[in-house]
């Protein structure tokens, strides 16, 4: 692979640290917030706990503007400025308004993030390398989630009842470390030609990617699929109802896996099967880790088993994982098989769904509505995210939780809800592998 292409996704991609970072640092000022604020289940989970996740919703559903009118590099570049903000902010703040107006801020970031940077690196690489390379961004993700889980643990105890200050606020070292980089990437060849008709432009950067001949005919592809001529379609114009509804579901189904639900609620999870608060926020460190390598195994073999087997593979491991964590839950199994279970379950995602979805939807729409279509599914991925961590204290909380005595039929839901993806998987879900985006255009709109 050529290491200039390699080390240009990986900075794109290092926004996606920091979006899991971002994500996960709260679970460890959950509780402490908690206490300090004394706020309602219903407060808490509004504003404290998924104030973030509306943002994120905001931020990806609008991200697609900034991408196609600025750029794609441009829109990574504030990504950058909005994560340090966030992290100078909610550790300095006051009062839990404040607290949420920044937590707010950084959402806003992460859903840029999960528009700008999986585009970004699909239009930059070759259809052998753009799943591995696309997978970066979510291997990345699991980094920022494990490293956002050690830093709690360490933090813990270091500034007393101010702990969760400093779990926030250090995140505004790779923000920052970030952003300084990504000025030294290129822009996308893609938004270059089609967006702001800058031949040269996209042929210097196709030229850092393919032979030079190569990049002569790589571009003229691009224009043949992106007439000048041809008037901008709307994304909702009924040309794309397939990829739209590709991209709705593989969302919908990755929210309601209930990762988010695991991975923002881990230590609390955990201490109602029995762990000790310093032990769970430790084994949520053993979550990070097992995330992290299995994302790794599934950025190895996309590209190899394709994005439709490791969703199948990831499915078949939901099922079994989600229904053994509600059983042990239900029947009072000790907190070591349920941590494994639990342990199973993160593997699966990180094969399956983690490795696939954002390389899965930056690939599925025209060149010409990417930035739009990618807004769309991570805004139907984040409208969940949100909607479930909104809800969760309803469900969890030990006062006045629904399931507060024992939350097993939480997990049996998501149990069945990975039978309905498995379905999806087996029966309507394309495999896009080893294709180019302008094949993939084609065939995805009917045109093949």
């Amino acid at each position: 692979m050529n290491s200039k292409l390699f080390r240009i996704s990986l900075t794109a991609a290092l926004s996606g640290f920091l979006f899991g970072f971002d994500t996960v640092v709260i679970s460890g000022a959950n509780l402490p917030i908690k206490e300090l604020w004394n706020t309602s289940p219903v407060f808490h989970g509004t504003f404290i706990m998924s104030m973030a996740l509306w943002g994120t919703v905001l931020g990806s559903l609008l991200g697609g503007i900034p991408c196609d009118r600025f750029g794609r590099k441009k829109t990574l570049f504030w990504i950058g400025i909005l994560y340090a903000a966030s992290a100078i902010g909610s550790g300095l703040a006051t009062d839990p308004y404040m607290f949420s107006f920044f937590r707010f801020i950084g959402g806003l970031g992460v859903g840029a993030s999960s528009v700008a940077a999986p585009i970004y690196i699909s239009e930059i690489s070759s259809p052998e390398n753009r799943g591995r390379l696309g997978a970066l961004y979510q291997f990345n993700l699991v980094l920022g989630i494990l490293i956002a889980f050690i830093s709690n643990y360490l933090l813990k105890g270091v500034g007393g009842a101010n702990d969760w200050r400093w779990m926030l606020g250090v995140e505004a070292i790779p923000a920052i470390m970030y952003t300084i980089m990504v000025i030294s990437i290129p822009n996308s060849p893609r938004w270059l030609a089609i967006t702001k008709k800058d031949d040269e432009g996209a042929l210097r950067t196709l030229k850092l990617i393919f032979s030079e001949t190569d990049a002569h005919h790589k571009l003229q592809e691009i224009k043949e699929h992106n007439p000048v001529t041809v008037a901008k379609e709307s994304l909702f114009s009924g040309n794309y109802k397939t990829p739209l509804i590709l991209a709705f579901l593989i969302a919908f189904f990755n929210q309601l896996s209930g990762i988010n639900f695991v991975l923002y609620y881990a230590p609390e999870i955990l201490e109602r099967a029995g762990l000790a608060a310093q032990e769970s926020l430790f084994s949520s460190i053993s979550i990070g880790i097992v995330n992290l390598v299995f994302t790794f195994v599934g950025v190895r073999l996309i590209d190899k088993l394709g994005r439709k087997q490791l969703m199948k593979i990831g499915s078949i491991g939901y099922i079994v994982s989600l229904a053994m964590v509600g059983w042990c839950f239900y029947s009072g199994a000790g907190s070591a098989l349920l941590l494994t279970f639990v342990l199973v379950f993160i593997a699966s995602h990180a094969v399956g769904q983690g490795a696939v979805i954002w390389v899965f939807i930056s690939e599925i729409f025209p060149n010409k509505v990417r930035a739009f279509g990618q807004s769309w599914g991570t805004g139907t991925h984040w409208v969940f995210a949100a909607i479930i961590t909104l809800i969760t204290p309803i469900f969890l909380d030990e006062e006045k939780g629904i399931f507060k005595e024992n939350p097993w039929p939480i997990f049996i839901f998501f149990a069945g809800m990975m039978v309905l993806q498995l379905l999806w998987v087996l029966f309507k879900m394309p495999e896009t592998k080893g294709v180019s985006l302008e094949e993939l255009s084609d065939q995805l709109s009917g045109k093949e």
